[in-house]
This record gives C-alpha cells, sequence and structure tokens, in this order.
C-alpha cells in the first residue's frame, strides 16, 4: 500500500462514546489522538465519518471531539452491517479507522471493510479497549487480513505530503 494521500482519504472514528470512555484504558489518550486526527482532516479538507453503537445506551460521541463530520447510529458491531453504511464511504477512498473498542466495533468494521475490498489504514495510537492484550491482539489481527498500522503522526505527516503545504505549521501544532 502506498502512502496516505488526503485526496483519497476518509477518517472513521468508531465510537469514542461518553459511557464507554471510563472503561477504557488510556482514554484520555485515544481521545486526544482522535481529537488530533479530527482537527488535521478539518484542516485537510479529509472527510470524517462517525459512528455510535447503541447511543441510547453508551451515549453520544464525547463532547472533546467536536463533530466535524455525519454520525452512522448502529447496533451491529460491524458498521459495514449497518444498512447504507458502506455507501457513505466512497470505494476510492482509505478508510483511516481510529476509536473503540479494538477488538469488538473496531475490529469487526475493520474486517467488513477488508472483505469489501478497502484500504484500510488502523491508527494503533487512536485506539482503546479496556485491557492491552485485547488491544494489541485486535491490532495483530487487523494486520494479518491486510489493515495497515499506523500512528496520529505517520497519518498527519503523510497527509501534509510536503513542509511546504499552506496548512503544515497548523497540522504540526496539534502533534507537539
Amino acid at each position: 500500500m502506498p502512502a496516505l494521500d488526503r485526496e483519497h482519504s476518509t477518517l472513521l472514528v468508531v465510537d469514542i462514546q461518553g459511557r464507554l470512555m471510563p472503561a477504557i484504558e488510556d482514554g484520555s489518550m485515544v481521545i486526544a489522538n482522535a481529537r488530533r486526527l479530527v482537527d488535521a482532516a478539518a484542516l485537510l479538507k479529509v472527510p470524517v465519518l462517525f459512528t455510535e453503537q447503541n447511543p441510547a445506551g453508551l451515549g453520544s460521541t464525547v463532547q472533546e471531539l467536536t463533530l466535524s463530520g455525519p454520525v452512522a447510529h448502529k447496533m451491529t458491531f460491524d458498521a459495514v452491517r449497518s444498512p447504507g453504511f458502506l455507501d457513505r464511504l466512497p470505494a476510492e477512498r482509505a478508510i483511516v479507522v481510529a476509536g473503540c473498542e479494538a477488538h469488538v466495533c473496531v475490529l469487526q468494521t475493520v474486517l467488513g471493510l477488508l472483505a469489501h475490498g478497502r484500504q484500510v489504514f488502523v491508527v494503533r495510537d487512536a485506539l482503546g479497549s479496556r485491557r492491552t492484550e485485547s488491544k494489541e491482539t485486535a491490532v495483530r489481527r487487523m494486520e494479518r487480513h491486510g489493515a495497515e498500522i499506523v500512528t496520529t503522526e505517520m497519518v498527519t505527516f503523510e497527509w501534509l505530503t510536503t513542509c511546504e503545504h499552506p496548512r503544515f505549521r497548523e497540522v504540526v501544532a496539534l502533534i507537539k
């Protein structure tokens, strides 16, 4: 897989919801890195799609993540199984995935995207689970099935492409 191209990327933020996050190991780091990705996407005009799993039970997306894109509500763990979900993600776009829980909704959604021939980049430092071994096992499994494993910094610098980009300083300020 080549480097990410902002013109052909969509950021997918999976289930970073109010009632779930207190149980997530290093949840504040997950939220902070997801925030960086959302902000970089906004600066670089990369579309963002959020999902919310059973929002009546788990609440809405955390306040720290200003919703800068549409929200797909779902009851299935694999968002791809929700009616119309895949239609929101153009086939020619690489899907950059962050969210929770790595071993449940993120894993199943990534496997669903891969099964539909989508190019998927999973942002390891913007993933959360209640337990480290669940997250790490999910990351290995997603990688084994064809997802590229990346970090927040990798994504933002690949989206920038050059230090001459007019938004370079603003995007780099998100990382520092």
